[in-house]
């Protein structure tokens, strides 16, 4: 009976959470080595199936870099990153697309599997805008978003279906370009003014030190968090994703949050309870 109260707790401390996101965009990002996990991206999924079940509106930007990697390394090409950008080629843009389609595709087979109607978007079908990125070095075929097109997301949710993108944009005579994952994430909370935008990591959140993990930060500000990186206090591969929130909150989403997707069901235990689990950024 102890047990089955407390269940009944957990559910009635996120009741007004459930009340106040009701019908409200949740932009999700996921990508990098968690993506790639099975048991990781099943428990990923559930929150997000349950999201959308509740009356949440939840919209999932996914990358898959590692699996690009893993791909080029088997057909003998070099990838090659500057900044953390990576130089993407003619070939190398057909690996990329091809990666994330396929990934795009198993994605949307296992929400359905749950139980919940998903579709697949590619973003260079009309979504994302997007101009070629200027850097110190040509870095080809990478684009930078300039605009947002939210029509076919917002058909899709009318159907109550859990729209899953893969961020490729399209630029001037429909050319194709790579674009950012967390860039792209970000831009399209914005344009559906989006009540929260998660990204999701495979560290605790930001630390005040990353060497010290006592020195979590639960909370911060949009201006601590550019002082962090000012003082070099946040690594490098976090850097774009706390850049991604600063834009995302610059741009009039309410609140973003930065998480470990290895805490099971770390979605559902930040926006539905009093702590949360990872790092909230906000204005």
């Amino acid at each position: 009976m102890e047990e089955a109260i407390k269940k009944a707790d957990v559910l009635i401390e996120a009741l007004p959470y459930i009340k106040k996101f009701h019908k409200k965009f949740i932009v999700i990002k996921y990508g990098g080595s968690i993506l790639g996990d099975d048991k990781i991206r099943k428990s990923v999924l559930e929150d997000i199936v349950f999201l959308s079940f509740i009356g949440l509106r939840p919209v999932l930007v996914h990358g898959g870099g590692p699996n690009i990697s893993d791909r080029m390394r088997t057909s003998g090409k070099k990838a090659e990153f500057v900044d953390g950008m990576r130089v993407t080629d003619e070939e190398t843009l057909e690996v990329v697309e091809d990666e994330l389609q396929n990934l795009n595709d198993l994605i949307v087979r296992e929400i359905t599997e749950m139980g919940a109607k998903a579709i697949g978007l590619n973003g260079k079908d009309g979504i994302i805008i997007a101009e070629k990125k200027k850097a110190k070095i040509d870095l080809g075929l990478v684009g930078h978003v300039v605009d947002i097109d939210t029509q076919a997301i917002l058909d899709e949710v009318k159907k109550d279906k859990i729209v899953v993108i893969l961020p490729m944009g399209q630029g001037k005579n429909k050319k194709a370009y790579n674009v950012n994952a967390d860039e792209s994430a970000a831009s399209i909370a914005a344009k559906l003014d989006a009540e929260k935008f998660v990204l999701l990591t495979n560290v605790k959140g930001i630390m005040r030190n990353p060497e010290d993990q006592n020195s979590f930060l639960s909370t911060l500000s949009e201006d601590e968090a550019k002082g962090l990186i000012a003082n070099n206090a946040i690594g490098q591969g976090m850097i774009p994703k706390v850049k991604a929130c600063i834009d995302a909150l610059d741009k009039g989403v309410k609140k973003t949050h930065v998480i470990d997707a290895r805490t099971p069901h770390a979605i559902l235990l930040e926006i539905f309870t009093d702590k949360g689990v990872g790092t909230e950024i906000v204005k």
